[in-house]
């Protein structure tokens, strides 16, 4: 049976009216398929109540899951302020689950995901959204077991007031992770890559407590961006160089390759709030991105992507990146979307929003990795017919 998906795209004055305008333009686009999997992804600034209310109004009792994002993406480009639904149609089946417990502890969430998996003879493959402020992605990757094939990304919002929502079914919240469960016909691709490059200045970190990351070189963090930059320490904890900040992330090497670490905010003390742990002692590059380098690396994650696929047909591309290129791309919005259309082709429906941190599983061997700054594209695919 054939795989077969649409997108649609709705900007309105309330959630609702721009969820059922999304889902009655991509229902009317898939004709007469029936929707296995729907994936919304919804402004922050609407109400998740509202949202699904709209969306479900249309699609029943059809898996679904979402989350929030300051904008939306579609073949056409960035859509702030609005819904956007994909749906996927075809010989496969998905399960959702509503994980609210995220924000307390990954680990028991990775345990509640490797249970329901292991329910289960038949493959899978792990689609996830989860909260961006509140919770321990690096810790819920770890806590996988080896071999699990899990791709996700974490919701992003208001990045001062740290709203963010997840959808899954009949439920929303924030704090929480919602996953689908796919199995089936369906071959899927993955492929990342991030468009920031060290510039040569470097740090020792100093002091780090939990996601808050103190000191560099013996002193606030703001302070030594602030020598870089040369606009006041005091500055940095005010918008917009408070949210700014993420646009100059941090380079760790380890011993499979450079790690990027962003900040989400500075904070009044001139601290780094991350989402993700960074150590003391360890050394730190500045990073810096470029237009040029983000669509090489758009570019590159959609020929991972397809390289993934094999020879199944892509249907459907996902794209999930980080907000720090909604910023660095201002002055042309949608370029990275324009970067992944040009690998795959005009007739590849492409849906996505901007997220605080991706994971991706390299191969079969390796656990699922946490990653900031990154631009991951998922591409389901139709098998070959034999």
């Amino acid at each position: 049976m054939t795989i077969a998906s649409s997108v649609g795209t709705a900007q309105a004055l309330d959630g609702r009216e721009a969820g059922l305008q999304a889902t009655h333009q991509a229902l009317n686009k898939l004709g007469a398929n029936v929707p296995g999997l729907a994936i919304v992804i919804a402004s922050h600034q609407y109400q998740a109540r509202e949202v699904l209310n709209g969306v479900s109004s249309l699609l029943g009792d059809t898996p679904l899951i979402g989350f929030s994002s300051p904008a939306g993406l579609a073949r056409d480009g960035i859509h702030p302020h609005s819904v956007v639904v994909a749906l996927l149609s075809g010989d496969f089946q998905a399960e959702t689950l509503w994980l609210p417990g995220y924000a307390q502890s990954g680990r028991e969430t990775a345990a509640k995901i490797e249970q329901h998996v292991s329910a289960r003879v038949e493959r899978q493959s792990v689609l996830f959204f989860a909260d961006g402020f509140n919770g321990d992605a690096e810790q819920f990757c770890n806590s996988l077991p080896l071999s699990l094939d899990v791709t996700g990304a974490l919701s992003s919002g208001d990045l001062h007031t740290g709203n963010t929502y997840q959808l899954v079914g009949s439920q929303t919240g924030a704090g929480g992770m919602t996953a689908a469960f796919l199995r089936g016909d369906l071959h899927i691709g993955v492929g990342s890559d991030h468009g920031w490059d060290p510039v040569g200045n470097q740090f020792r970190v100093t002091r780090s407590r939990g996601f808050w990351l103190r000191t560099l070189d013996g002193r606030p963090a703001s302070e030594a961006y602030a020598s870089l930059f040369g606009y006041p320490a005091r500055d940095w904890a005010f918008p917009p160089l408070s949210y700014l900040a993420r646009l100059y992330p941090l380079g760790m090497e380890q011993h499979d390759g450079m790690v990027v670490r962003a900040p989400i905010r500075v904070e009044a003390d001139g601290s780094f709030r991350m989402n993700a742990v960074i150590r003391d002692g360890v050394d730190a590059f500045l990073l810096v991105g470029s237009r040029a380098s983000c669509e090489r690396a758009a570019k590159t994650a959609a020929q991972q992507a397809l390289l993934k696929l094999g020879d199944a047909k892509p249907r459907l591309a996902l794209v999930l990146v980080d907000v720090a290129w909604q910023m660095l791309l201002k002055a042309q919005p949608g370029a990275e979307i324009a970067a992944v259309q040009e690998i795959l082709g005009d007739n590849v429906p492409v849906a996505g929003g901007y997220t605080l941190g991706q994971v991706v599983t390299a191969n079969e061997d390796t656990k699922p990795k946490f990653l900031n700054q990154h631009i991951i594209v998922i591409v389901f695919g139709e098998p070959k017919e034999q």
